[in-house]
């Protein structure tokens, strides 16, 4: 497996769980000399990517790019997947579409996350369902055009109430007709809705495309309380081979934050 560490480029989203926040150039810098293998880059839209000039800053600093969120469509504009009206759908989908496009020039698939939206007002749950399945058949095929895949994230039950465990999204993801939708586990998330992380690592198996290496209180791996070995172990047990990527609150500082997370990468993957 592989590490990564997140970079926020979103003003809007100041304060969120993204580790570094001062541009892309110094966020690589920084992790680069902690032994990171990617960044995952936040951007506030697909133009704000300039591809050419982060192609220069990663081989600067010998990094890959892991994924590319798309999570300021939501922070910065309020769009969903799911919301009632069709504009705001189809402002979403465009939206995504282009960090997808952008994210697949840097040799990454783009995350699904918040933009996903949920049930609420006039919307059932069976209604922004059906709307999310219909933009996940969309975009995977788009995805799959690039030889990407799409990262779909089930988030806890406090920021949608669509889909949270990790089972329900492997379940939800292999249903479509696109076979280029993954999960994204976000251990994070996972620590409010499951019983069991390693459990349902394995019952996802497959399915899962990244992962998001965050504590038990969205701090750096080792500022809570999850046992990250056996988390490690179980990835390993289904074949994952992908990314670790720290989307964590810099706290108590970005450093920080980087420094406990690369080493309880090292620490966990030395103990299986």
């Amino acid at each position: 497996m592989k590490s990564a560490i997140t970079v926020s480029l979103v003003p809007e989203a100041k304060g969120g769980p993204f580790v570094f926040w001062n541009g892309l150039d110094s966020a690589c810098a920084a992790a680069a000399a902690l032994g990171f293998d990617a960044v995952e880059i936040f951007p506030r839209s697909a133009e704000m990517i300039g591809v050419a000039e982060v192609r220069l800053i990663l081989d600067r600093h010998g990094l890959k790019v892991a994924a590319v969120g798309t999570g300021a469509g939501w922070v910065a504009h309020k769009w969903t997947l799911t919301h009632a009206d069709p504009a705001v759908r189809e402002k979403a989908r465009a939206f995504i579409a282009g960090i997808m496009d952008a994210a697949a020039a840097l040799g990454a698939p783009a995350i699904i996350g918040s933009m996903q939206g949920k049930a609420e007002g006039d919307v059932t749950r069976e209604q922004a369902l059906e709307w999310l399945s219909s933009a996940l058949e969309e975009l995977g095929g788009r995805a799959a055009g690039h030889g990407q895949v799409l990262l779909y994230e089930p988030l806890n039950r406090y920021e949608t109430n669509l889909i949270n465990r990790l089972a329900d999204a492997a379940a939800f993801t292999r249903g479509l007709r696109t076979k280029s939708v993954r999960v994204l586990a976000d251990l994070f998330h996972m620590n409010i809705e499951e019983a069991d992380l390693p459990a349902a690592i394995r019952e996802a198996g497959s399915a899962i495309g990244h992962v998001h290496f965050a504590d038990s209180n969205r701090r750096a791996i080792g500022m809570g309380h999850t046992d990250a070995a056996p988390v490690i172990t179980a990835l390993r047990e289904i074949g994952y081979e992908g990314y670790l990527s720290a989307e964590v609150l810099p706290l108590p500082d970005a450093g920080t934050a980087a420094r406990v997370t690369m080493e309880s990468f090292r620490k966990a993957g030395s103990q299986t």
